[in-house]
């Protein structure tokens, strides 16, 4: 595992040993499991059951892109119109699709997914949330699937807005609305595994850390500079000890 050499002895703390809250949220795709391709399948089915085109779609830019904005993609591509009702019609499908994948394909947690978040849920000032493109039923198919829905309190969402780096202040609100705090950029952490989520981090100054787990190289990661970079969660006591958590 590899962070950078962000001074990891800031370790986000008030008066006496007291730590101040955190809100940490987490990407899905490529940060939190891998589904063995259910998602883009679902999309491929969506496109030719609704509109009788086979298409692979491998020339559509998917990884780290909210699922409205694929869609909106995959309508330009074949010049169907994106309008609301069929982007939210293509969606519908695709969800339909999903919950039919995801138990086909083999996918995975990714490494010490499970273990962190049982020690992070135990810490009172830590709070588990979702910042993802998935929308929000796609997103809860996929992590009951795999195990770990429960462990998230709220999250932010394609169905707030399909642009990715527009959500974090969705979630930022929810925090707030939930616990009665308002959470400071700086007590705000953005986990995910594409450059994407480095850039939505940054728009609303929140702490970005990116894992290697996804389709994107980590010296790619690397080069979007975000605040921290792990090759994966693996070593999950050196990444709560990392960042302060």
């Amino acid at each position: 595992m590899h962070e950078n050499s962000i001074n990891s002895a800031e370790q986000q703390t008030v008066s006496g040993d007291t730590p101040t809250k955190r809100l940490l949220l987490f990407d899905i795709d490529g940060t939190l499991i891998h589904s063995a391709g259910a998602g883009i399948q679902s999309l491929r089915r969506t496109l030719t059951e609704r509109f009788q085109i086979d298409d692979d779609l491998a020339d559509i830019e998917i990884a780290g892109m909210t699922d409205s904005s694929i869609v909106m993609s995959i309508l330009n591509k074949h010049a169907i119109p994106a309008t609301n009702d069929n982007i939210a019609a293509f969606l519908d499908s695709y969800v339909h699709f999903l919950s039919r994948e995801l138990p086909e394909r083999g996918g995975q947690l990714l490494p010490g997914v499970v273990e962190l978040l049982e020690k992070l849920r135990a810490r009172p000032h830590v709070i588990l949330a979702l910042l993802t493109g998935n929308i929000s039923r796609g997103a809860k198919l996929k992590l009951e699937h795999y195990g770990v829905w429960h462990f998230f309190e709220f999250g932010a969402f394609a169905d707030d807005h399909h642009d990715r780096n527009r959500l974090g202040p969705f979630a930022r609100a929810r925090a707030q609305e939930k616990h009665g705090y308002e959470f400071a950029a700086k007590q705000i952490d953005v986990i995910g595994d594409t450059p994407r989520d480095i850039e939505c981090g940054k728009a609303f100054g929140a702490r970005t850390i990116a894992i290697a787990t996804g389709s994107w190289p980590r010296l790619e990661l690397a080069a979007r500079k975000p605040d921290f970079l792990f090759d994966d969660l693996s070593n999950v006591d050196e990444v709560i000890r990392t960042l302060g958590w």
